[in-house]
């Protein structure tokens, strides 16, 4: 087991109480803001869950493509994951030929203040499920830390083009991935957001806690996320 790194929670700035029209206006702001993520994740979730498995099996087979153009895909040796529930993109043919590779798969399991850790998993393994119902590893034997990791696909519902994500609300990969914000940014984990072409946004309204990603795979394309890569 990782010897574990610090956890940056994810506290909102406080918001004085409004003692002018500017305070009062600026509160409205935020109720709006938030009001508009929530109404846009139910508008993505439902339409996702609306895929028909056709749409989705067809859909799997494009993400592997994908990934393909990924070199670190193809060579990382400790590849993170997700367990596919409410209509998300499914990863198991993009994981099935990891284990043929000498590549290990592990998949996320919720611990002590909303921080992820991971487990080794493979087809066939007992998973049972997390207070949200999603499957995890059943009693696993090993458990890494975000930063012992080097390849992680990570589940949204929407994304932009620079890599800026919106995902279910409740902050854990922000949380367990915080790390990756410091100055000089790490490296690894390499960040890969999932998702389905449909959930491209023309932006993502930032968050001062938000973990950019580095890359977005969908059915159709693999899209960088550097700065570089979109001057």
């Amino acid at each position: 087991m990782g010897s574990g790194i610090a956890v940056t929670p994810l506290i909102p700035r406080p918001v004085r109480p409004a003692t002018n029209g500017a305070n009062y206006d600026g509160v409205a702001r935020n109720v709006d803001a938030t009001a508009r993520r929530r109404e846009l994740r139910q508008r993505l979730a439902d339409q996702r869950r609306a895929l028909p498995p056709s749409a989705r099996i067809a859909a799997a087979q494009g993400l592997r493509r994908s990934l393909e153009q990924l070199p670190e895909y193809l060579t990382d040796t400790r590849v993170a994951g997700y367990w596919a529930s409410h209509g998300e993109l499914p990863l198991n043919l993009a994981i099935a030929p990891l284990a043929g590779r000498g590549q290990q798969f592990l998949l996320p399991v919720i611990g002590a203040g909303k921080h992820l850790r991971f487990a080794p998993w493979q087809a066939g393994d007992d998973v049972q499920p997390n207070r949200y119902g999603i499957p995890e590893p059943a009693a696993p034997t090993e458990l890494l830390e975000p930063f012992q990791l080097d390849l992680v696909f990570v589940p949204l519902l929407g994304f932009d083009r620079r890599g800026n994500r919106l995902g279910h609300g409740g902050g854990y990969y922000d949380r367990s991935f915080a790390f990756l914000n410091e100055q000089v940014r790490p490296t690894e984990p390499l960040l890969v957001g999932v998702g389905y072409a449909f959930q491209e946004l023309p932006q993502v309204e930032e968050e001062a806690w938000d973990v950019p990603l580095d890359f977005i795979a969908t059915e159709r394309e693999l899209i960088d996320c550097h700065p570089e890569a979109n001057a």
